[in-house]
C-alpha cells in the first residue's frame, strides 16, 4: 500500500534515528531490524477503500503452536537455524488473536469453527450454518434455522465464489461457505427430510452461488460402487451422479493434473475439480502428474474468478494439516503447512493490496508441544539439542529426560503415538521408547504423545489471523473467531 510520509512523520522518525545513535547497542542488527519495524509501522496507514476481492485462506488446525513449528521448518528446510525465518504471511501489517471455541464446546470442531467465518455468529459442534436453536444430528432442527452466508451475500452483489481445498470438498471448512445441516457428517446421504452436502454443493453451482469448486471426495457425488474417473467408487445411494449432472448443466470437470491443466479459466463456465475419492494426498506424498498442488488449485481459482469484474470470494483450505496433526505424525503435517504458505504468498502476488483483502487464518489448533530448553537449529522433527556457551547454534547433543533417554523437539499430549500402551487386563502402562535423530526425523515417525488415542484432539486455545489490504485493520486484538465475517463485510460494503 502507497502511503504518504508527512513532515511530522519524518521528524519522529529523525528523532527515533538520532535518539539510537547514543545507544552503545545502535550498532546490533537485532536493534537496527527492530527499529525499522518500529518505523514502517508508523509509516503505515489503513486502507479503508471499499474491497473487490476477498480471499480468506485457512490452514485447518494451524494454531499458535502448529504454525510455529511450519516456521522452523521452512526456515530449516533453506538453511537457516529457523527462529529467524519469517512465513509470507507473518510479514502482514494487521494481526489478532482469535478465540475458537464453539458454542456448547469450549474446544472446537472444524464446522462451527468455519461456519462463524462464514455467517458472523458462533455456532453449534457439528453443524454447519445454523444457528444455535439448531441441534447436532437433528434433520427437523434445520427448519427456520439456516442462516445467510458470505458467498450469498456476495453473490447478490454480482462476484463470483470459489473454494479451494485439499480436504473433501464436503468436508468441514469447504462445507462451510455453502452449506446449511445439522450434521457434518451429511456429506454425501441425509435423513429424509434434509439435504446432503455433496447435493449442496451441486445445487449451490446450479444457482450460481459457487462458481468454482476444488478439493476431494469424489466418492459422495458418484452412486454407490460406480467408479469414477479418479479410480474411487461413488457412495451415494439415491442413484445421482452428481458428476455427470454438473457436466451436462455446462460445468468442467478435472480429475487429475491433466484434466486440471486442460480447464479453460476464462469465467465462461463453472469449474469443478474432485481429484480423489476422499481427501487430497499429503504434499510430501503428491506427485505432479497425479494431482495439482494446493499452490496450482489457487493459482487458477483466482485465474478464473478474476474474471469477474465486479469481484470474487475465495476460500482456500490446506486441509490436511489438520489430518496429519490427528495422525500425530508433524513431518506431513509441516510440508502441508510450508506448501499452505506457498500457496497465500501466490495469490498476493497475483492480488492487489488496494483492492484484496487477504485473511490468513486456522479454525483451531491442536494438542502439539514443544519440549525442553532447545538450542537454536535443533531439528524441528527431531531430537532436543543443548544449549552450548559460546556459540549461537546447539551443542549437537541431545538434552535428556529424567529417564535418561533423548527426546524430540515436538511431542503431543495424546494421539496414536502415545507412550501408554495397554495390558493384558486393559490398563494401560507407559515406558518411553529411546529415539536417535534419524528415527525422530523420518517422515514415517509418529512423535511421542501421552495419553492413548487413535485420533489426537483439536486444542480450544487460540488461533492467529493476518490481514492484509482493505479494512484489514479491524482485525487486531483479540476477538470472536465470528468477527472475521463481519470484517469481510465490512471491506466489501464501504462506501
Amino acid at each position: 500500500m502507497k502511503t504518504t510520509v508527512t513532515a511530522a512523520l519524518l521528524a519522529t522518525l529523525s528523532a527515533s534515528a538520532a535518539f539510537a545513535q547514543d545507544l552503545p547497542q545502535a550498532s546490533s542488527d537485532w536493534f537496527t531490524s527492530a527499529l525499522k519495524v518500529i518505523q514502517e509501522k508508523i509509516a503505515a496507514q489503513p486502507n479503508t477503500k471499499k474491497a473487490k476481492n476477498v480471499i480468506l485462506f485457512v490452514a485447518d488446525g494451524n494454531g499458535v503452536g502448529t504454525n510455529y513449528a511450519v516456521r522452523l521448518f521452512d526456515g530449516q528446510s533453506k538453511g537457516m537455524l529457523g527462529s529467524e525465518n519469517v512465513l509470507p504471511y507473518e510479514t502482514y501489517p494487521y494481526t489478532a488473536l482469535i478465540k475458537t471455541y464453539n458454542i456448547n464446546a469450549q474446544t472446537p470442531d472444524s464446522a462451527p469453527t468455519a461456519g462463524s467465518m462464514n455467517t458472523g455468529v458462533k455456532q453449534i459442534f457439528n453443524t454447519i450454518n445454523l444457528s444455535e436453536a439448531g441441534v447436532n444430528k437433528d434433520c427437523a432442527s434445520e427448519e427456520g434455522n439456516k442462516l445467510t452466508t458470505f458467498s450469498e451475500i456476495v453473490t447478490g452483489m454480482g462476484k463470483s465464489v470459489g473454494i479451494v481445498s485439499t480436504a473433501r470438498i464436503t468436508h468441514a471448512t469447504p462445507a462451510a461457505v455453502y452449506a446449511k445441516t445439522a450434521d457434518r457428517n451429511w456429506e454425501g446421504e441425509a435423513p429424509e427430510g434434509c439435504t446432503d452436502i455433496a447435493q449442496q454443493l451441486f445445487d449451490a453451482m446450479s444457482a450460481g452461488t459457487v462458481d468454482l469448486a476444488f478439493g476431494g471426495g469424489s466418492r459422495y457425488f458418484a452412486p454407490k460402487d460406480v467408479e469414477t474417473m479418479d479410480g474411487g467408487k461413488g457412495r451415494r445411494i439415491d442413484g445421482r451422479n452428481l458428476i455427470e449432472e454438473a457436466q451436462a448443466a455446462g460445468a468442467q470437470y478435472a480429475y487429475d493434473t491433466a484434466s486440471f491443466n486442460a480447464l479453460k479459466l476464462d469465467g465462461s463456465t463453472p469449474v469443478l475439480g474432485l481429484f480423489e475419492d476422499s481427501h487430497m494426498k499429503y504434499e510430501y506424498d503428491r506427485a505432479d502428474d497425479d494431482e495439482p498442488s494446493l499452490t496450482d488449485l489457487t493459482k487458477a481459482a483466482i485465474e478464473q474468478l478474476s474474471q469477474n469484474g465486479d469481484g470474487f470470494y475465495l476460500e482456500v483450505e490446506a486441509g490436511r494439516v489438520d489430518h496429519a496433526n490427528h495422525a500425530g505424525n508433524a513431518y506431513r503435517t509441516l510440508t502441508d503447512g510450508q506448501e499452505f504458505a506457498k500457496a497465500v504468498a501466490l495469490a498476493d502476488e497475483l492480488t492487489d493490496d488496494e483492492d484484496t483483502l487477504i485473511i490468513v487464518t486456522a479454525d483451531h489448533e491442536h494438542a502439539i508441544a514443544f519440549n525442553g530448553y532447545c538450542g537454536r537449529g535443533s531439528s524441528v522433527l527431531g531430537l532436543c539439542m543443548g544449549i552450548k556457551a559460546g556459540q549461537v547454534e546447539n551443542s549437537g547433543e541431545p538434552l535428556l529426560g529424567a529417564d535418561g533417554k533423548p527426546y524430540t523437539v515436538i511431542g503431543y499430549l495424546n494421539g496414536a503415538g502415545s507412550v501408554m500402551t495397554e495390558q493384558a487386563d486393559g490398563d494401560y502402562f507407559g515406558t518411553r521408547p529411546n529415539v536417535d535423530e534419524e528415527t525422530a526425523t523420518d517422515p514415517e515417525y509418529l512423535q511421542q504423545a501421552l495419553i492413548p488415542m487413535s485420533s489426537e484432539t483439536h486444542s480450544g486455545e487460540d488461533v492467529v489471523s493476518f490481514a492484509k489490504g482493505p479494512w484489514a485493520h479491524l482485525l487486531t486484538g483479540t476477538l470472536e473467531q465470528n468477527v472475521i465475517f463481519h470484517v469481510m463485510h465490512q471491506a466489501v460494503t464501504a462506501e
